[in-house]
C-alpha cells in the first residue's frame, strides 16, 4: 500500500512534465510567429527541468532553467526581433552563388564524421540514467565537468548541434515573405 501512494505523486509529476514538454514541442512547430514559437519552447524547457526535478537531478533542472530557458531562448527572441519578423526579403535570392550545395556537402561530411566516430566507440552514448553519483574526493562542480565532458560528451554535443539549429531555423521564419497588407491612402 505505501509504494501505491508513493507511485501516485511520481506519475502525476511525469504526466504533467511530458504534456509541457509535447505541447510545448508541437506549439513551436505549429505557431506561425517566430515569437510564440519560442513562448512554445520555454514551455518545453520548463517541463524538462520538471523532469530533472523528479529524478533528484536538482542542478541539472537549475541549469535548464536559467541557462536554456533564460539565456537561450532571449538570444532566439533577440535574433528574431533583430532581423525583424515584419521586413520582407527575397528569400530566392542566393548572395553567395553556390551557398546550398557546400552547405550540403558540409552536411554529409559532419553526418559522416559523427557516425564514424559513434561507430569506432561501439556507440556509446552514456549512462542509462540522467543522475550521476558524484565521488566525495573531487568537488561536485569538477566531477560535473568531467561527466558532461567524458560520459555525457555526445549528448553536450548533440545539444549545441540543435541549437544551431534552432539559431538557422529562427534566421530562416524571420526572412520568409509574407502577404502584403493594403496601405492607407491620406487624401
Amino acid at each position: 500500500m505505501i509504494g501505491v501512494t508513493y507511485a501516485v505523486p511520481a506519475v502525476l509529476v511525469f504526466v504533467t512534465s511530458a504534456l509541457l514538454i509535447v505541447v510545448g514541442a508541437l506549439g513551436v512547430i505549429a505557431v506561425k510567429n517566430p515569437v510564440h514559437a519560442a513562448l512554445c519552447l520555454i514551455m518545453t524547457l520548463f517541463g524538462v527541468a520538471v523532469a530533472f526535478v523528479a529524478q533528484s537531478a536538482d542542478f541539472l533542472a537549475a541549469v535548464q532553467i536559467i541557462v536554456y530557458a533564460g539565456a537561450i531562448v532571449v538570444l532566439f527572441l533577440f535574433v528574431i526581433m533583430f532581423l525583424g519578423v515584419d521586413r520582407r526579403d527575397h528569400v530566392n535570392f542566393e548572395p553567395l552563388v553556390g551557398q546550398r550545395a557546400f552547405a550540403g556537402v558540409g552536411v554529409v561530411l559532419t553526418v559522416g564524421g559523427l557516425i564514424t566516430l559513434m561507430a569506432r566507440s561501439h556507440w556509446v552514448t552514456g549512462a542509462m540514467s540522467v543522475t550521476t553519483h558524484l565521488s566525495s574526493s573531487q568537488g561536485n562542480v569538477k566531477a560535473l565537468g568531467t561527466a558532461v565532458f567524458t560520459t555525457y560528451l555526445f549528448a553536450f554535443e548533440a545539444t549545441a548541434a540543435l541549437l544551431v539549429i534552432a539559431v538557422v531555423g529562427a534566421v530562416l521564419l524571420a526572412r520568409r515573405e509574407r502577404p502584403s497588407q493594403p496601405q492607407e491612402v491620406n487624401a
